[in-house]
């Protein structure tokens, strides 16, 4: 596999000490065995994905990312973007072309920019890194590197809502987006392709303002997995991979339940399956052990 580099926008959630860092490590270790070199956008900012709809205007929050597309631009010249996080992922893409369609809007946010010594082209393309996965690296080379096969667990595929709406996997359904499961068969394991929660909204932000509509919906997302007979829910979310994981203790004290499955990523799940250490795919960083790839990492 010949080296692939690629502008690397983290994000707020993946830093050290987020909730998601796990991601960040596994996504590390998971680029080092495929041969992928992320290189950082230097000063990078904050997409705005929720403050920036919180206050302020359309302007500011597309410049926000305007930004960091404009920084890429001159550091890492013609290498696209890549984002692990949804959210980021999706506020970057959509500043990017909101921007290519409104040419007064394009016209204000380098105004803006100008003020910084900055400059967007804005010819960048915007890519999450399941993209990358899928649609650069192909999933006949992902198999043929796997070292330790998932065999004897079957992971329900959770790809949530930004990863899926309004851009998504080229070619995929917006109602049952397949990757995942084709990614979790890749790797050995067995998928669960009728997986009627797999593009379920977690209630994103309303687990603070509003915890009981977001909860019912994390309920119905673990039960749906229970319901398939999953072992493990695999998702390339960190807000959905934290909702899902974190509030199983308080959804059982509301609703009488006895939810205990783990959450995890998709690079967790590649990082394991090629061969690296249980601390290497950031199997550590669960609040709910998985234990099958623990036990698989361990051989």
């Amino acid at each position: 596999m010949a080296k692939r580099e690629y502008s690397y926008y983290p994000g707020c959630s993946s830093q050290k000490g987020a909730s998601s860092s796990n991601l960040m490590k596994s996504v590390d270790t998971m680029c080092q065995e495929l041969d992928i070199q992320l290189n950082e956008i230097p000063d990078w900012n904050c997409c705005s994905a929720s403050i920036g709809y919180a206050s302020g205007s359309e302007l500011p929050r597309l410049t926000l990312s305007a930004r960091n597309i404009a920084l890429s631009e001159e550091h890492n010249k013609d290498q696209e973007i890549v984002a692990t996080c949804a959210a980021c992922w999706l506020a970057t893409k959509e500043a990017a072309e909101r921007l290519k369609e409104d040419e007064s809007m394009f016209a204000e946010a380098n105004q803006a920019l100008a003020e910084a010594g900055l400059k967007l082209n804005n010819t960048t393309p915007i890519k999450h890194m399941a993209e990358v996965i899928i649609e650069d690296i192909g999933l006949e080379d992902i198999k043929a590197g796997v070292k330790k096969p998932l065999e004897g667990i079957k992971i329900a595929g959770y790809v949530g809502c930004q990863t899926n709406r309004p851009f998504g996997i080229a070619g995929e359904s917006f109602e049952n987006p397949m990757y995942l499961d084709h990614l979790v068969e890749s790797l050995g394991a067995d998928s669960i392709p009728t997986y009627e929660k797999k593009v379920q909204c977690c209630g994103g932000a309303l687990a603070f303002s509003e915890p009981e509509k977001s909860q019912e919906m994390i309920k119905g997302i673990i039960e749906a997995a229970y319901d398939n007979g999953a072992d493990m829910i695999a998702t390339p979310c960190p807000l959905c991979q934290a909702n899902v994981e974190i509030y199983q203790d308080q959804i059982n004290e509301k609703y009488d339940t006895k939810f205990n499955i783990p959450v995890v990523y998709y690079s967790q799940l590649i990082s394991v399956a090629y061969g690296r250490s249980a601390s290497d795919a950031a199997l550590d960083g669960q609040l709910i052990a998985a234990k099958q790839l623990e036990d698989i990492a361990k051989k």
